[in-house]
C-alpha cells in the first residue's frame, strides 16, 4: 500500500471508488502526457511514494505539463528516492478526509473514524480536526465502511490510514491513498476515542487481537466524544507564500500542556531549523465537549504562543497566519476544503491592511517598552556585575549628570516581515527620571512622551507601567548578522527590531556618535534568495534578455522546489549561482536591468 498506484489497482478490483487516471509503471514521458489528455485538464501529478504534500503539482493545460512532470519527478527522487509518478483527474473542490484504521493478525481490522484534513497550503496540512463537520451519519458509515474494505484487501495490520477526496460538487468520496503508519494528526484521534494508538501498535506488534471491536469504539450517535484540533506550527515566511524558513530558535517557550491540551514537539530553544528536514516546531493538540468549546480552546491556545510568556523567536512562524485561519467565519461554521487559504485570502490581507495602522501605533509602543525595558536591564546588570564594588555616581539610579539629567538615545529598525509594515527607523530619547522612571519620546518630538516605570521579574520578564496602566512584558535578545535582535510581546502583541551594532548611546558622551543603522536596501531589480536553499538548476544564463514572470532557476529546501522568476522585463545581470550551489536567505541571485535606449 506504499505504492500509490498498486494500491489504486488493488482498492479498484476490491470495490472502493476511484478518481479516474493512470497508475500504469509505464513513465514515459509522452505517454504520460497522451494520459493525462485522455483524462482531461485539469489533472494532478503525484507522486507513487511518500507523502506531505512533496512531488505534487495540479496541471490547467498541456502546455504546463513536461515541466510540471520534470519538477515533479526531482522532488520526489530527492524527498523519497523513487521518481515515479501517476496522474489523476483534479477534483477542483475537494475535501480531504481521511479515515483512521486498525487491523491485527488475527483477521480483524475496525476504524476508528475520521479526520478532516482540507485546511491545507502547498499541499501540505495545517489544521486537522475529528471528527469531520458537517458530514451526515450515513456519509460517516459509508466512509469508514470503504476505508476497513481497504485494509482487509490487503491483509493489513497495525495503523492505517486511508485518505480520501470528497467532491463536495456531487457529495462522492474516492480512494486516493492509504499510508501505511500513524499520521502526523492521529493525536486527534487519540483525543475523541480516549486511546493511546501507540500502545495499540506495540500490542498487535506482540500478536495481541486488537483492544476494542467496532462496536465498543465510543464516536457513536449516543455518545458524544467532543472534538479535537490539531495546528502544526512551522517554520515559513507567510508574506512569501508560506516557504520554509531557516534559522535558530533563540527563544521557545511552547504553551502549556493539560489533559485537553497536547503540545508535541522535537526542539528546544537554541535548537536550529535547518534546510535539510521539515520546519515543523511544534504540534498543538485540543479537545474539547463540542467542536465550538474546542475552537474556543484552540485560539486561546494559539493566542498563548505569544501570550502568557509562551513565545517563539529566531525566525518567522506561521503562528498569527494559524490564528487568523482559526476565526475565520467559513472556517467557525466547518466550511472547509482545500482552496480555503486561497479563496478567502484577500480576506486576510484585508485583515492585515485593516490592522496595518492599529499596527504601526502598536509597534510604536512596543519599541518604547523595549526601551524602558532594557535600561532597566541593564541597570540591574550594572548593579550586579559591581555588586561587591562603590558604583561610580554617573551609573547610579538615575545617572548623576551636573545641571540635567541623563538622555540616551535609542534606535529601533522594525522586522517588515514580521509585522507587515514598511522599514522603519524608530529614534526614541529616553530621560531618566529621579525616581528611577524613565520619560521616553520620539527623538523628532512627532508624538507625546510617555512616563513609563518598570520593575524587572527576571532576566526576560518584566512588569511596566505605562500612563497609569501596568502590563506585563517578555523581552528577547540574540545577536544576528551583524545586528542585535529585539524581540518583545505586550499584550496580545510581538514585535521584532533590529539595532545595529552600537546605534544607541548615551547623548552627553561626544566622544560616541551616532551610527545609524546600515541600508540593508538593494538596487532596484535584484533578486534575493526567497529562502536557504540548494540551487537545483539554472534555466538562463548571464546577460541574457529576460520577459516579466519568466523562470530563471530552481531553488531546494527541505525537499521542496521553488521556481526564482524575473521580477521584470529585461536582462539579467551578475547570475554567477550553478547547480549544486547552497545560497542563503536574503542573498543577491541576481540582477534584471532595463535597457534604456537612448
Amino acid at each position: 500500500m506504499g505504492d500509490k498506484s498498486a494500491s489504486k489497482r488493488i482498492m479498484g478490483a476490491a470495490g472502493v471508488p476511484l478518481v479516474p487516471g493512470y497508475h500504469g509503471a509505464d513513465q514515459d514521458i509522452e505517454l504520460l502526457k497522451l494520459e493525462a489528455d485522455k483524462i482531461g485538464y485539469p489533472v494532478l501529478i503525484k507522486p507513487t511514494h511518500g507523502g506531505g504534500g512533496k512531488g505534487m503539482r495540479i496541471v490547467q493545460g498541456p502546455d504546463d505539463f513536461v515541466d510540471s512532470v520534470r519538477s515533479a519527478q526531482r522532488e520526489a527522487a530527492a524527498s523519497f528516492g523513487i521518481d515515479t509518478l501517476l496522474i489523476e483527474k483534479y477534483i477542483t473542490q475537494p475535501r480531504h478526509i481521511e479515515v483512521q484504521v486498525f487491523g491485527d493478525k488475527h483477521g480483524n481490522a475496525i476504524h476508528l473514524y475520521e479526520r478532516d484534513c482540507s485546511l491545507q497550503r502547498r499541499h501540505q496540512k495545517i489544521i486537522e480536526e475529528a471528527p469531520a463537520p458537517n458530514v451526515t451519519t450515513e456519509f460517516r458509515a459509508h466512509i469508514g465502511e470503504a476505508a476497513v474494505s481497504a485494509a482487509k484487501a490487503v491483509g493489513y495490520y497495525s495503523a492505517g490510514t486511508v485518505e480520501f477526496i470528497v467532491d463536495t460538487l456531487s457529495g462522492e468520496f474516492y480512494f486516493m491513498e492509504m499510508n501505511t503508519r500513524l499520521q502526523v494528526e492521529h493525536p486527534v484521534t487519540e483525543m475523541i476515542v480516549g486511546q493511546d494508538l501507540v500502545e495499540w501498535q506495540i500490542r498487535v506488534a506482540n500478536g495481541e487481537c486488537l483492544p476494542l471491536s467496532q462496536e465498543q469504539v465510543p464516536l457513536n450517535v449516543y455518545l458524544d466524544p467532543g472534538h479535537a484540533f490539531e495546528a502544526r506550527i512551522y517554520a515559513e515566511n507567510v508574506p512569501r507564500g508560506f516557504l520554509p524558513a531557516t534559522g535558530t530558535l533563540h527563544h521557545y517557550r511552547p504553551v502549556l500542556s493539560s489533559p485537553t491540551v497536547r503540545v508535541e514537539t522535537g526542539v528546544e530553544e537554541g535548537d536550529a531549523v535547518s534546510m535539510h528536514y521539515d520546519p515543523m516546531i511544534a504540534k498543538l493538540v485540543v479537545w474539547g465537549e463540542s467542536r465550538n468549546a474546542a475552537l474556543v480552546k484552540l485560539k486561546n491556545c494559539l493566542s498563548n504562543f505569544q501570550l502568557m510568556n509562551r513565545q517563539i523567536a529566531g525566525l518567522p512562524t506561521n503562528v498569527a497566519f494559524l490564528q487568523e485561519l482559526a476565526g475565520h467565519n467559513a472556517f467557525e461554521r466547518g466550511l472547509v476544503d482545500t482552496h480555503f487559504i486561497e479563496r478567502y485570502k484577500d480576506d486576510f490581507q484585508s485583515t492585515s491592511a485593516k490592522a496595518s495602522g492599529e499596527a504601526h501605533d502598536a509597534a510604536k509602543l512596543g519599541a518604547i517598552l523595549a526601551a524602558a525595558c532594557i535600561c532597566k536591564k541593564d541597570h540591574i546588570s550594572s548593579e550586579e556585575s559591581l555588586r561587591d564594588k562603590t558604583l561610580s555616581v554617573w551609573y547610579t539610579r538615575p545617572p548623576f549628570r551636573m545641571h540635567h539629567s541623563a538622555k540616551r538615545l535609542m534606535e529601533f529598525e522594525l522586522d517588515e516581515e514580521l509585522e507587515g509594515l514598511s522599514d522603519e527607523l524608530l529614534k526614541l530619547l529616553v530621560t531618566y527620571g529621579s525616581d528611577g522612571g524613565y520619560f521616553i519620546e520620539t527623538e523628532d518630538g512627532s508624538s507625546p512622551g510617555f512616563d513609563v516605570k518598570v520593575d524587572g521579574r527576571s532576566e526576560h520578564d518584566f512588569r511596566v507601567e505605562v500612563g497609569g496602566v501596568q502590563t506585563d512584558v517578555t523581552l528577547a535578545f540574540y545577536s544576528k548578522d551583524n545586528s542585535k535582535h529585539i524581540h518583545i510581546w505586550h499584550g496580545k502583541h510581538h514585535h521584532h527590531y533590529r539595532q545595529t551594532m552600537r546605534a544607541e548611546h548615551l547623548l552627553d558622551d561626544s566622544s560616541q556618535p551616532s551610527q545609524a543603522s546600515e541600508g540593508r536596501s538593494h538596487p532596484k531589480g535584484s533578486v534575493l534568495a526567497p529562502m536557504a536553499g540548494l540551487v537545483v538548476k539554472v534555466l538562463l544564463k548571464d546577460g541574457v534578455h529576460v520577459e516579466n514572470g519568466q523562470p530563471v532557476m530552481v531553488i531546494e529546501a527541505m525537499k521542496m522546489e521553488h521556481v526564482v522568476k524575473a521580477p521584470r522585463a529585461g536582462y539579467i545581470e551578475g547570475l554567477k549561482a550553478t547547480a549544486g550551489q547552497q545560497v542563503f536567505d536574503s542573498s543577491v541571485l541576481f540582477t534584471v536591468k532595463v535597457c534604456i535606449n537612448n
